[in-house]
């Protein structure tokens, strides 16, 4: 009897397997829609469900921005303060080159008219020195016209030519005569010896005669006239 039990018990088990493998597609759809029908009160989901949101952007804290702000705002101002301080420096250097281009430039003037000066005055010992002579020719000449006599005028023509050669090469240098005669007197050019009644209303305080002549050299006096002076 035994043997039996175990023999239906193995042809069941057999027709089982045979009708599990006769199932068609179909019967496991209806088996789907049983587990569906199951999971009803479940939400159901689509595959654009499982599409990924845009992720959105992490905002900044606002610490943050502040301290970029003030960031940006202290690299303005050092940005200005350096401007700031270029111009100051490009100011200090142009007001430093304008001194020292005014104070070259006067030097150069002053230098220029130093040289002028020396090499106009460099012969002035000497010239001062020929003064005398030219003095001497004078008193020749006019010791010759006080003569009258004839046959000195070759001699006098003679040191006439000399002596005209003389003045002459002394003007070329610098040299002038101060007219002082019938002038109003000037302490500036000449010098008093003495003082006489004048002979007319007009030479009062002029110069009436001229003991001996004055020079200039160069627009300056180098010898003040003597001169008698009318009162």
């Amino acid at each position: 009897m035994s043997e039996k039990k175990g023999n239906k018990a193995e042809e069941k088990e057999k027709e089982k397997i045979q009708q599990s493998e006769q199932k068609s597609p179909d019967d496991f759809n209806g088996q789907d829609e049983d587990i569906v029908e199951e999971t009803g009160d479940k939400e159901h989901i689509s595959p654009d469900d499982f599409e990924q949101e845009p992720e959105e952007e992490d905002e900044e804290p606002e610490s943050k921005k502040t301290g970029k702000g003030k960031k940006k705002k202290k690299e303005k101002e050092s940005e200005a303060e350096k401007i700031n301080k270029l111009e100051q420096q490009v100011g200090e250097l142009n007001d430093k080159y304008l001194r020292l281009y005014s104070e070259f430039d006067n030097y150069r003037k002053r230098s220029i008219k130093e040289r002028i000066e020396y090499t106009q005055s460099a012969a002035r010992d000497l010239i001062e020195e020929l003064l005398p002579v030219l003095d001497d020719f004078e008193r020749a000449l006019n010791s010759f016209d006080e003569e009258k006599n004839s046959n000195n005028n070759e001699m006098r023509e003679g040191v006439q030519l000399i002596y005209n050669k003389l003045k002459s090469l002394l003007k070329t240098k610098g040299l002038s005569e101060i007219d002082a005669k019938e002038k109003e007197f000037d302490t500036d050019f000449h010098e008093a010896v003495t003082q006489i009644p004048a002979p007319s209303e007009e030479l009062k305080g002029k110069v009436v005669d001229v003991v001996e002549k004055g020079y200039m050299l160069n627009d300056k006096v180098i010898r003040y006239a003597k001169v008698v002076v009318g009162k």
